[in-house]
C-alpha cells in the first residue's frame, strides 16, 4: 500500500473516532402491529463535550424526526423539535415514553417485537461540525428491564 493512501485511511479513521462524541445507552424502538404506520425510538443521550441531535434517518421509515411531548394545559401534545435537540456537555439527554423521543413515520413494514431497527442519528457540535452515528436498535413491546425506568413506572 503506498504511503498517501495509507496517511488518507488512518486520517479517516482517526477522524470518525474523534468525531464519536455522543454515548448512546439503553436504545430500543416500540413493537408495531400490521397496518401501524408510526412508532417511538427512545435511548439515552450524552455528549462529552455538548452537541445537537439535528437529524435521524432510517430505511424503515419514510420519515424519521425527533419529537416532543408535554402538557399545554390539559392537552398532551407532540411536536417535532424545531433545531434539533440540545445535548449539554456531560448531561445525560433521556429520549422515553412521553418526552423526547425519535418518532419513525410513514413506516415501511410492521416492526415486530424481537426484531431491529437500523438509524442513523446526526449531530452538530458547537463548531457546526456533523457527524453520524449508526444503530441497529432492538424492538420490543416495552423498556428493556433498567432502561428508562424510573420510581413509580414499574406497573403489575
Amino acid at each position: 500500500m503506498k504511503l498517501p493512501a495509507l496517511a488518507a485511511i488512518l486520517t479517516l479513521s482517526c477522524s470518525a473516532l474523534y468525531a464519536q462524541t455522543v454515548d448512546v445507552k439503553d436504545a430500543w424502538a416500540r413493537a408495531t402491529v400490521p397496518g401501524q404506520k408510526a412508532t417511538g425510538a427512545f435511548m439515552k443521550l450524552t455528549a462529552k463535550d455538548g452537541a445537537k441531535l439535528v437529524a435521524v434517518t432510517s430505511p424503515a421509515a419514510g420519515v424519521a424526526e425527533v419529537h416532543e411531548m408535554k402538557m399545554d394545559g390539559d392537552v398532551m401534545k407532540m411536536r417535532a423539535v424545531p433545531g434539533g435537540l440540545d445535548l449539554p456537555a456531560g448531561k445525560a439527554v433521556e429520549l422515553k415514553p412521553g418526552g423526547y423521543h425519535v418518532m419513525l413515520m410513514d413506516l415501511k413494514a410492521p416492526l415486530p417485537k424481537d426484531s431491529t431497527v437500523t438509524m442513523t442519528l446526526v449531530f452538530k457540535d458547537a463548531k457546526g461540525v456533523e457527524s453520524k452515528q449508526e444503530l441497529s436498535v432492538p424492538v420490543s413491546t416495552a423498556a428493556p428491564m433498567g432502561a428508562g425506568m424510573t420510581q413509580g413506572e414499574h406497573k403489575h
